[in-house]
């Protein structure tokens, strides 16, 4: 465990000690225990049926609606949460590109994203894509929060909040064992064990997932796939429900390891059409190595009036490597010093264009992704190695209370934060002879890049749910008080990795203060209809580039919900007014600009409409049928005019990239005795990959099925069959970073699971 993590939480015990715990046992007939019900993960609202009480758009994926495609794959189970867009990029969704009512895609990089009410980006203030994101086979429950109600979630409150819940310690005894086997050697193994007794509960987890990927590499048998472990252990004590304090402590301990052998560079339109699964030689050896561990530590107290406090202290490390071909310098260079190159997507845009490149015509660019024996040209790699941490304690308090005719539901939360990337990265040169990547020179530590970015914020906020008659307000404001930091350093070559005040570049700071205020309300017209609104102010962390405006916005929302027995449906109009859409340059955005910086992209609208409907139609009890449908129209637009090296050439009117104007989810399931049937159908719009949404700056529409059918042997085990992707659509999902991308082809995977 890292030091600073063991100096948090010994801070922690020793501020928030107290008496000595004691234990009461939990067992499937005291559920309405506070203990036993604090042995749940830590969510934002809970249940289906609470987020049909959220004053603004929110969703639940359950444990059951997982449990329908064994998903394991967060980009799949999105697809049935309205609002939610993605940008498709290595079909495993290992390192996933989600939006939520438009905002920018870029490594989730503009959300609010968390796992058991902890921020879980590697920084999510310094620098905020999701390089990380957690074990997908893994999570428990999904909530997504939109709204007004995300200022309570920050510092990401323009689309909203995803918190990602994590298996919770069961209240008595027992395990859970997984496993499943399919196409291109892929294979998973999920299990936990725990419990609860007298004195403590406790969970022991693993997941492990390996494939050997489902593209292929131009004369190599290298793999194209994946291969990730994951354990987490909880240990929580929690003490008698009868006394007039309840407290619970939970330690939640998580590592994980991956080695993907995933690549940023694409095809040429010509080469997609001919062979979507095929992968240039150049990229034969790109691998991804990263290592994550998690350390929260988590007390709640609460009174028999149902007033509580819960503090979590935190600390998240994260570590990565990703080695890739980078660029290519069309004249040779002998070392990095000497590289002059462009990049692949460039290159690649070049070809399907028709035109040249210095002295090279299409044909001999073309035949340098080829590995064609004549070749020519210098082939740089990038070692993209970054270490991160983020750490801190938050609190949040919540108690009720009656003022006259009307009920309040307070809450109050507060954060102190700190986190940094650390950047220290190398560029290698490679030469192509016959095909081969032959290594001519290792470049110096740092020589492709060499800087620190932290931040340290705290943040605060309060919401008043508030009960009047058949109305419900829930006013809020938010606070976030941010300092940025960014120190970029020269190569030194008798010192590579030095970072000497002598020999920094340049150092630039950025402090945010900023309230954010919303007011969201319910007006009950029956038992079962509502309406909704909402209004709130919506902001993401800046960067430190000198020029760039905060992304800010103001966001309404109106709509309605019904539910009546197993009928439900809800409706929702939504509109976010960008004062200025901020566009943050990364390696996965393809662009071309130094990874890091950022952009103004001015003002924007994004007006939409969410649609959800579900339904369990049944024959006597005998058969069941459960519908569900969800449907998103959005049409964001740039108000003005203007040229950047990260939105490219911009004219008002021109649609936001990546950001689908119609998105359809359709599911239907049999359900007859031992046997359970499902089958969705997701419709993904053409979506435009720049402003522009010229040639080549387009991916196509799809139609996707996929199929699931689950034989109980008995209530203990259970046996099932996936069928992803059924009719094997293989279009043009994504242009970035570089090239045409596929999405993953038909897979069939036999699967079990075990209760004991």
């Amino acid at each position: 465990m890292p030091l600073h993590a063991c100096k948090l939480i010994t801070a922690f015990l020793f501020l928030f000690s107290i008496p000595a715990l004691w234990a009461a046992e939990c067992d499937a007939n005291k559920q309405n225990q506070p203990s036993c019900a604090q042995l749940e993960p830590i969510t934002i609202f809970g249940s289906a049926d609470q987020a049909r009480d959220v004053a603004g758009g929110a969703s639940v994926i359950s444990a059951e609606e997982l449990e329908q495609f064994e998903n394991s794959d967060v980009v799949r189970a999105l697809r049935r949460v309205p609002g939610v867009s993605i940008q498709l990029e290595d079909g495993w969704a290992l390192r996933p590109n989600i939006s939520i009512r438009g905002t920018a895609t870029e490594r989730s990089s503009r959300i609010t994203l968390m796992e058991d009410g902890v921020l879980i980006a590697p920084a999510p203030y310094a620098a905020p894509s999701a390089y990380y994101f957690p074990t997908f086979g893994r999570i428990n429950s999904v909530e997504i929060l939109k709204g007004p109600a995300s200022i309570t979630q920050g510092p990401y409150t323009v689309g909203g909040a995803i918190n990602l819940s994590s298996t919770p310690i069961p209240s008595n005894n027992q395990g859970f064992i997984q496993g499943e086997y399919g196409s291109d050697s892929t294979w998973r193994m999920h299990g936990w064990h725990g419990g609860s007794s007298d004195r403590f509960g406790y969970l022991a987890e693993t997941h492990q997932w390996q494939s050997d990927g489902y593209q292929k590499i131009d004369r190599s048998k290298r793999s194209t796939g994946l291969q990730k472990q994951d354990y987490l252990a909880k240990l929580a004590t929690y003490s008698d429900p009868a006394a007039s304090l309840y407290q619970s402590l939970e330690l939640k301990l998580q590592y994980s390891a991956e080695d993907s052998q995933q690549s940023y560079l694409g095809l040429t339109d010509v080469d997609f059409k001919a062979e979507p699964l095929r992968r240039y030689g150049l990229s034969a050896e790109d691998e991804m190595h990263n290592e994550h561990d998690q350390v929260t530590l988590s007390w709640r107290i609460e009174s028999q009036q149902g007033s509580g406090l819960t503090v979590t202290a935190y600390n998240n490390d994260f570590e990565r490597a990703w080695y890739k071909t980078e660029a290519l310098d069309i004249n040779g260079s002998v070392t990095p010093q000497s590289f002059s190159g462009t990049g692949w997507a460039n290159i690649v845009d070049t070809i399907n264009r028709g035109l040249s490149l210095g002295n090279l015509d299409p044909a001999e660019l073309q035949a340098i992704l080829d590995g064609a024996d004549t070749a020519v040209g210098s082939i740089q790699l990038r070692n993209n190695s970054r270490k991160y941490y983020s750490r801190g304690i938050q609190a949040v308090a919540d108690t009720s209370l009656n003022t006259g005719s009307a009920n309040h539901k307070l809450q109050v939360g507060v954060r102190l934060h700190e986190d940094e990337e650390d950047r220290l990265q190398r560029n290698d040169n490679y030469q192509q002879l016959a095909g081969q990547l032959l290594l001519n020179s290792i470049g110096l530590q740092g020589n492709a890049g060499n800087q620190l970015q932290n931040a340290r914020a705290w943040a605060g906020y309060i919401q008043d749910r508030i009960e009047l008659g058949t109305w419900t307000f829930t006013p809020g404001l938010r606070y976030e008080n941010i300092k940025l930091k960014r120190t970029r350093y020269f190569t030194n070559s008798a010192d590579p990795a030095s970072r000497d005040q002598s020999n920094f570049r340049d150092s630039r700071e950025n402090r945010v203060d900023i309230w954010l205020p919303g007011m969201g309300a319910i007006y009950a017209i029956n038992d079962n209809t509502q309406w909704v609104a909402g209004i709130h102010r919506g902001f993401s962390t800046p960067g430190n580039e000198p020029g760039v405006d905060p992304e800010e916005s103001t966001n309404y929302e109106l709509g309605i919900r019904q539910q009546i027995q197993d009928f439900g449906f809800e409706a929702m109009l939504f509109y976010n007014d960008y004062e200025n859409l901020v566009g943050v340059c990364t390696n996965s955005s393809g662009s071309d600009c130094e990874p890091g910086s950022a952009f103004n992209g001015d003002g924007v609208h994004i007006p939409g409409v969410e649609f959800t409907a579900n339904a369990n139609l049944s024959s006597g009890g005998e058969w069941e049928f459960p519908l569900q449908l969800t449907y998103t129209w959005m049409n964001p637009e740039f108000q003005t005019s203007f040229i950047s090296e990260f939105f490219g050439e911009v004219q008002k009117g021109n649609p936001v990239p990546y950001v689908p104007e119609n998105q359809l989810w359709i599911s239907a399931g049999l359900l007859h005795g031992p046997w359970a049937f499902y089958l969705s159908g997701n419709f993904l719009d053409s979506i435009c990959t720049k402003a522009r949404c010229d040639e080549f700056e387009r991916a196509d529409s799809a139609l996707l099925f996929d199929l699931s059918a689950h034989y109980e042997i008995n209530t203990d085990w259970t046996l099932y069959a996936l069928a992803e992707n059924l009719t094997d659509q293989l279009e043009i999902v994504a242009r970035e970073p570089y090239g045409a991308r596929p999405g993953k082809p038909r897979t069939f995977m036999l699967g079990t699971t075990f209760n004991f």
